[in-house]
């Protein structure tokens, strides 16, 4: 498959007429050929107007006519072969197999939804007939059914260029939903973006559907996406990155005349709390085990364990011994962009300069592209008088904070900011205390896991991807799983309608 650096507008490549810009090869920093250009506000208002006209048609689909649409487009992702997996590694410095695993997870997802499609369980129909003798008043007959928002602008991720990009989780969720999409591809990966764009467009093609169903827009800066949420034919948005970026798209949507949800996921540094049993009879162990979380990825995911939280004493020790030992070997990594690099080690430089911070250890040297990892302590006390600590540094930099007592860790806790995952490790003398935490820690966090780390989530019906801001902009919802249908999902009542009126899924008694 060719990529051309087109936009995918109408089921079409459409040249684009704004600044071109070129993708850049992770390790070395040289470009990519060919260039990109970048989407114009007329190409926004045009993919944006498209998908508003392809909305009635698509989100009354059958089920059986989305399910197979989602499932076409696992298959036209795989059928592009191996060529998407090395225009990845290129654009983002991912080993092969993170980006063959990445894969199956982004086909696996799709595949997902279409179970979920098929189910219909996520419509929600409730039936409650009418009762025309009841006193005083008549009951009317009422029926529901949950009905797609409208078309969903979604952000491509950069650390994710497959599985919360083009195709990835927000796509696939809204897609199910019956949701027209439009996708700003990330600058860092516009090759990889386009190959699987063309893929989804293939899909809508085979599947007979409108072709406003799906869109692909460039822009090396931001203004198509800030056009992108302020059309008016846009109803939802979709967006993994920075706080910065994630509050800044929730500004311009919370002011247009008709404000609609941002669902953002943003900054999470990931506590992990050691209980002192656990660190008296494995800490060693669980300091070898957090370091190899910590580098996963160059320590480029959401879930990256930024945070340990210890009562000081022999057990933490060991702890740190191991923990520092092991990442003194960790090798530098290339990280996937120079920006993502550079905004590293400046976090890095910050927690290294701070009076109350002191350094344990650093990872081995590597080329300007490539990332040491970093590991940190500061007291209870210090981290609770300077906010700035609790800062996430998106890479391979983890801080201990070390606490007098059971009531300080507690006090730390209490002082967090909302969390994607808080992970315990514990054995069973320490049930008792983490008991007493628990109740605390789920108003924290969206996932709450125990003897291990957040670095891993299961694509499942029962897991929560998402947590109170700034993890998120809306604590009630998750970007994985099954669940994540439901944030472009609105419920709809329908009261005294002739069968003949009534939409198919509700013509039933």
């Amino acid at each position: 498959m060719t990529i051309s650096g087109d936009l995918l507008i109408g089921g079409v490549a459409v040249r684009g007429t704004a600044k071109e810009f070129k993708g850049v090869n992770a390790a070395t920093g040289g470009s990519l050929e060919p260039g990109f250009a970048g989407a114009t506000t007329d190409d926004v208002a045009k993919a944006a107007a498209l998908a508003w006209e392809a909305f009635p048609v698509y989100r009354e689909t059958s089920l059986e006519q989305r399910a197979a649409f989602l499932e076409a487009i696992a298959e036209a992702i795989i059928e592009i072969g191996d060529e998407l997996i090395v225009r990845a590694m290129e654009e983002t410095g991912l080993p092969r197999g993170r980006l063959e695993g990445e894969r199956g997870r982004t086909v696996g997802q799709l595949r997902l939804f279409a179970k979920e499609v098929r189910d219909g369980t996520f419509q929600e129909l409730r039936f409650d007939p009418a009762d025309p003798d009841r006193k005083p008043a008549p009951k009317p007959d009422l029926r529901l059914r949950n009905l797609a928002v409208g078309p969903v602008a979604v952000f491509g991720a950069s650390n994710f260029p497959l599985a919360f990009s083009v195709a990835g989780g927000d796509t696939a969720s809204a897609l199910a939903a019956g949701c027209p999409v439009v996708v700003k591809g990330h600058s860092a990966h516009p090759g990889t973006s386009e190959l699987v764009g063309k893929a989804v467009q293939k899909a809508v093609a085979a599947s007979g559907l409108p072709v406003g169903t799906f869109a692909l827009l460039f822009d090396a800066g931001f203004e198509v996406g800030q056009a992108l949420v302020a059309d008016e034919h846009i109803r939802a948005v979709g967006f993994t990155g920075s706080r910065r970026g994630g509050t800044a798209l929730m500004k311009i949507a919370s002011e247009r005349k008709q404000p609609i949800p941002v669902y953002a996921e943003m900054s999470s540094i990931n506590p992990v709390i050691l209980f002192p049993n656990a660190l008296k009879n494995r800490g060693e162990a669980i300091g070898k085990a957090f370091v190899s979380s910590l580098v996963l990825g160059a320590g480029q995911f959401c879930t990256n364990p930024g945070l340990i939280l210890a009562i000081d004493g022999d057990g933490l020790n060991n702890f740190v011994a191991s923990a520092t030992a092991a990442l003194a070997e960790a090798p530098a990594q290339t990280m996937l962009t120079g920006g993502i690099c550079e905004a590293y080690r400046k976090g890095v430089a910050r927690l290294a300069s701070h009076g109350d911070v002191k350094k344990l250890a650093t990872g081995k040297a590597g080329n300007e592209q490539e990332a040491s990892a970093n590991l940190f302590e500061t007291s209870a006390a210090a981290f609770l008088a300077h906010t700035s600590l609790q800062e996430e540094v998106f890479g391979a930099a983890g801080l201990i904070v070390r606490c007098r007592d059971e009531a300080e860790l507690a006090r730390v806790v209490d002082a967090l900011e909302g969390q994607l995952t808080v992970a315990l490790h514990i054995d069973e003398a320490d049930f008792l205390a983490a008991k007493a935490l628990v109740p605390t820690l789920e108003l924290l966090a969206g996932r709450v896991l125990v003897n291990g780390f957040g670095t891993g989530v299961e694509v499942s019906p029962a897991m929560v991807h998402g947590g109170p801001f700034p993890a998120t902009s809306d604590g009630r919802t998750t970007s994985v799983g099954t669940l994540a249908i439901y944030r472009f999902l609105r419920p709809v009542s329908y009261q005294d309608f002739p069968q003949e009126l009534l939409p198919a899924p509700l013509r039933k008694a």
